[in-house]
């Protein structure tokens, strides 16, 4: 039966606006007349047929009342006008979603309005909408329309399968008028289910295209079967089009949005550099110091900030700041950030951040700024203290050269320059045979930053003055180790004390210069040691003469041992020395056989090591013993 086209615009609420008018028999009519002698009158056939179109009676109608050419005609007309309309109100439906997507509404609310017109417009039970899931690597129902299926409704659809996998590998629209018997396209059980637990037979399916990409399809479906006109596809095409323009849209509007949001990130992590340039700027010209900018950039980036000068003590944080140094940025160490002080290819620290393992780039960079004014500020304090230490190596030089000149003097002079001789200090000797003595001075000032030392040039050698925080033989070690490192060639340091007063000081000066020749002399150049890291030859170069301390270290085990159990292990020593290392005689002179001189030897070497009899360990081990029995006389 023919469809008759209502005169107004479609209600987009019905469900089938054009569906055929019922025909009401007690509908008032004109009295149908016959055509009088000299043309069609009032009552002619073609008069009733004109008036039925224009009070749009169906097609049935027109065929009742006449037939022939009028009638024929009134049909053309009849179909003519229907055709107008459809086109008018698929027109209007277009414009509709037009302004929809031009008014910028929701997307949901734009699609479902797109799949409610089309499935009114194309007459059909359902229509839908499918998109990709790039994630799930499928294709799911974004909206429908007439659906009562909720398997239907939450169908998903693997790619390339039933009539959509179709539409989206073609990018052309295909239609089938039963579904469950079209081979073309392959089936799955799970699609076959839901559209069969929605009853759906003949469906039409067009792609969303989005500069020849596919992005989706639509559907228009019946649960009978029925052939799709040219013109209905055309018309699920534009609304494809209009869907594929939201998708758009909207995706456009997320990347403009996202845009909009790095920007105005960028703009705010600029405006905080400003904020942090400024106030680090204003800290170094108000004077500020490096625990100042520490602080600051503490509160700026909300974890605690510590300056690490010099070489760190614990190897993981010296490894990761070798990383740092290398790439140039500051490198995430065990949750906390590090990056190197640097002054061109001198490290001076380290800046280590705690408590903030997610540091964003602008954070980042901020903190590796605070490095760099770091690096001024350290590089500022050590400039002053060369200067300061200049006119202090003046006070050590000449404490050096005359002590007893005018020993109140020095002490003045040295408060007046923040140093206090009274206190006591350990005195160091280094020298470095591969290095000019110039740059050695420089080394031992880089060394004595930040420790409240002093060091002037004297002779050949470099001497260096620092408070007592340690023992002289460590700080010696510590001192050619750093100072090798710095010059990049051995460096051999001696040290004394601790000792206080100006004439005390320039005798431990004294002692710290013999030990640093004697390790040259024993080739031990490069190395750091004090008079009582040098055995026998400590006894000789030191001025305290510590001799109860060299015999305990040396016969210690055996002095022990004696004393436990009532041997006579020293003694024993004592006689196999003077004997010239004679079994024979050292037992006569024991008094004992010499199988017991054989045992105690035995039990000396377990005692003392395997290398107690080599010449050096045994000139030692004699020196020891006649100072032991000397003392006891």
């Amino acid at each position: 039966m023919a469809r008759t086209m209502s005169s107004q615009s479609p209600d987009p609420h019905d469900p089938d606006p054009y569906r055929p008018e019922q025909h009401n028999p007690e509908r008032h009519r004109p009295e149908r007349q016959s055509p009088g002698p000299h043309g069609p009158g009032p009552h002619s056939p073609d008069l009733r047929l004109l008036r039925l179109l224009a009070e749009g009676a169906s097609a049935e109608e027109l065929t009742e009342a006449g037939g022939g050419e009028a009638g024929r005609l009134a049909l053309q007309v009849h179909r003519t006008l229907a055709q107008h309309r459809r086109r008018e109100a698929q027109l209007s439906a277009l414009f509709e979603t037009a302004t929809d997507l031009a008014a910028s509404r929701d997307l949901d609310t734009v699609l479902q309005a797109i799949v409610r017109r089309a499935r009114q417009l194309l007459g059909t039970d359902t229509a839908y909408l499918t998109l990709p899931d790039p994630e799930a690597g499928d294709t799911y129902m974004r909206t429908t329309d007439g659906s009562v299926s909720p398997l239907f409704q939450s169908l998903r659809l693997e790619l390339g399968h039933g009539l959509g996998g179709l539409v989206a590998q073609t990018a052309q629209p295909y239609a089938t008028s039963d579904y469950r018997t079209d081979t073309r396209f392959h089936h799955t059980r799970n699609i076959d289910a839901g559209v069969g637990d929605e009853g759906l037979v003949a469906i039409l399916g067009v792609p969303l295209l989005l500069e020849k990409k596919v992005i989706g399809v639509l559907f228009a479906a019946d649960r009978s079967p029925r052939p799709f006109a040219p013109d209905e596809v055309a018309l699920l095409c534009a609304f494809a089009a209009h869907a594929a323009v939201a998708l758009d849209t909207r995706s456009a509007m997320a990347e403009l949005a996202e845009a909009n949001a790095v920007i105005r990130e960028h703009a705010e992590a600029m405006q905080r550099a400003e904020r942090a340039h400024d106030r680090l700027t204003d800290l170094v010209l108000r004077g500020g110091d490096v625990a100042d900018v520490a602080d600051a950039v503490s509160r700026l980036l909300g974890g605690p900030v510590s300056v690490v000068e010099g070489e760190p003590a614990e190897p993981a944080l010296a490894e990761a700041l070798t990383e740092s140094r290398t790439s140039g940025r500051a490198v995430l160490h065990e949750g906390a950030w590090v990056c190197a002080v640097m002054a061109g290819q001198q490290q001076l620290g380290a800046l280590v951040l705690t408590n903030r393992p997610l540091l964003g780039d602008a954070d980042r960079r901020l903190f590796e700024r605070a490095s760099i004014v770091t690096a001024l500020l350290l590089l500022l304090r050590r400039s002053v203290a060369e200067a300061e230490n200049r006119v202090r190596g003046e006070l050590l030089s000449d404490l050096l050269a005359a002590p007893d000149r005018d020993p109140a003097g020095l002490v003045q002079r040295g408060l007046r320059l923040g140093v206090d001789l009274r206190k006591p200090h350990v005195l160091l000797a280094a020298s470095a045979a591969d290095a000019p003595r110039g740059r050695l001075a420089h080394a031992a000032t880089q060394f004595l930053f930040g420790r409240g030392g002093v060091s002037a040039e004297q002779g050949e050698e470099v001497a260096l003055l620092l408070p007592a925080a340690d023992l002289p033989e460590v700080t010696a070690r510590q001192a050619a180790a750093q100072l090798g490192a710095l010059l990049g060639v051995p460096v051999t340091v001696g040290g004394a004390g601790p000792a206080s007063g100006p004439a005390a000081l320039a005798t431990a000066y004294a002692e710290a210069l013999r030990c640093a020749k004697a390790l040259v002399a024993l080739d031990r150049a490069g190395e750091g040691a004090s008079a009582s890291g040098l055995g026998f030859l400590g006894v000789l170069l030191g001025d305290a003469r510590d001799v109860s301390g060299f015999v305990r270290a040396t016969l210690g085990p055996l002095l022990e041992y004696d004393t436990q159990r009532g041997t006579e292990l020293v003694r024993t020593l004592h006689a196999y020395f003077a004997s010239g290392a004679s079994l024979t005689r050292a037992k006569d002179d024991l008094h004992v056989h010499v199988n017991t001189v054989v045992q105690r030897l035995d039990r000396i070497g377990a005692l003392l090591g395997r290398d107690w009899n080599q010449p050096e360990r045994a000139l030692e081990l004699q020196l020891a013993v006649k100072l032991h029995f000397l003392a006891a006389d």
